[in-house]
């Protein structure tokens, strides 16, 4: 089958089939995360290019809006042309854009080059979550969105160790960098487009338990409508609650390893090692907890145990922070049991979140996962803008605290999402007939 020609599956696939393109979405954001990185070039960049880190940080918000927006549009166009249509061409324009990247002589052209990376990846992006959604029956959805969370992590160590072992045979040149990740894209990109596929519209709107159990929920000549997803209080709860939820993951994300050597006069490898069992735990958590969360056939406690525990993890650290005289040793168990946490809550909260979605109208993932990508960028804005004022005017350790402040506002939160608390009596729960009701 040629590869611009749309795989579009009439039967739920099974078995080999289902995981081999189900693996095929993972690899996209895992390659779509990597060429977005710019951080391990960032300091040959400023040098060769003549640039303040201001201007830089303001070329990256600006970046950051612009894949943002490309997401939330990412996300609804998905729904009405398919994911395939969408994803394949538009990883392929942004390898594209990586060679393009080293044409850059300015930090003018550095911005231009940015802004148009992050709009084409933000939009082919916005289709792999609603993938996983497709290829993943309820029965195993939150391990399969834990590995999905795997791509951003994944991506950055990707990015450093390439950055580590071919930057001295090049010279030291941070356009080799771009060469290689747009060969590198280019190329999976290639073989992604060979082994994926997209499920018809019909099987896109039904909500599949198992991969032989499905119910159709929704009436196929009423057309998708957006205002119907936000007519539901659930689906506020969720979008309220993660976005207070992703400000201490931001924080932790961008600022991670500043905030542990400004605060505690860690050297900048220390604090590397701090962070490094931070991802480490949170790795094998994303998994474990989504496996665990999908053998219980519950999602809200795993969510609430995880928050809770971030939350007192948390708040120890900020305990520590004001301090200051702390081991690295004590930091690495602190940081690895608070990235540990949060990854028991984050899979089982994105397998609730698309099944609360769905519940609404299966045919309208793409649009709740493509509002979930704007809010991640949104967020990762407003740290840029944000934290670092507030910090200067106080101290790494009040930032910690608003972060955690909002993490305990998610708690409620978690209240408000529809499904059990224990597991239910039925392997595969009952499924109504119609759509939810607003609330």
């Amino acid at each position: 089958m040629g590869l611009f020609s749309v795989r579009e599956l009439d039967e739920y696939p099974t078995g080999a089939r289902r995981m081999k393109i189900l693996s095929m979405a993972v690899l996209a954001i895992l390659i779509g995360s990597y060429e977005a990185q710019i951080a391990p070039v960032v300091p040959l960049l400023l040098k060769d290019l003549d640039m303040s880190l201001a201007t830089y940080g303001a070329v990256s918000g600006t970046a950051a809006v612009s894949g943002a927006i490309a997401s939330a549009l990412g996300g609804r166009l998905t729904d009405r042309v398919g994911r395939v249509r969408l994803l394949v061409p538009l990883m392929m324009v942004t390898a594209l854009c990586c060679f393009a990247m080293t044409l850059v002589q300015s930090p003018r052209d550095l911005l231009i080059a940015r802004v148009v990376l992050a709009f084409v990846d933000g939009m082919a992006m916005a289709s792999t979550a609603p993938l996983v959604r497709d290829f993943s029956p309820r029965l195993g959805r939150a391990q399969a969105f834990g590995f999905w969370s795997w791509g951003p992590v994944g991506a950055n160590l990707l990015a450093a160790a390439i950055a580590g072992w071919t930057l001295p045979l090049f010279h030291d040149s941070w356009r080799s960098q771009f060469v290689i990740m747009g060969c590198f894209s280019l190329v999976i990109s290639l073989v992604i487009g060979f082994n994926i596929a997209d499920l018809s519209p019909e099987l896109r709107a039904r909500i599949q338990h198992s991969e032989r159990d499905a119910a159709q929920v929704v009436d196929l000549d009423r057309p998708a409508r957006v205002r119907s997803l936000f007519a539901h209080r659930v689906i506020w709860a969720h979008v309220a609650g993660i976005s207070l939820w992703l400000v201490l993951f931001m924080t932790l994300t961008l600022f991670g390893q500043v905030m542990l050597v400004e605060s505690l006069g860690m050297t900048a490898a220390q604090a590397s090692t701090v962070m490094a069992a931070f991802w480490s735990l949170n790795l094998i958590t994303l998994i474990v907890g989504g496996r665990l969360s999908d053998r219980t056939q519950t999602r809200k406690p795993f969510v609430l145990g995880g928050t809770i525990a971030a939350v007192v993890i948390t708040a120890y650290l900020a305990f520590v922070l004001g301090r200051g005289d702390v081991s690295t040793g004590t930091l690495m168990i602190v940081g690895a049991l608070l990235g540990g946490s949060l990854g028991v809550a984050y899979a089982p909260w994105m397998a609730k979140y698309s099944e609360d979605a769905e519940d609404v109208d299966p045919r309208l993932q793409g649009t709740a996962w493509g509002l979930f990508g704007f809010l991640t960028k949104a967020i990762a804005v407003v740290g840029l803008l944000v934290i670092p004022r507030v910090v200067a005017a106080t101290s790494w350790q009040t930032w910690l605290l608003v972060a955690l402040c909002c993490l305990v506002l998610f708690v409620p939160a978690i209240f408000l999402f529809h499904g059990a608390w224990r597991r239910p009596s039925r392997a595969v729960p009952d499924v109504a007939a119609v759509p939810l009701k607003a609330d």
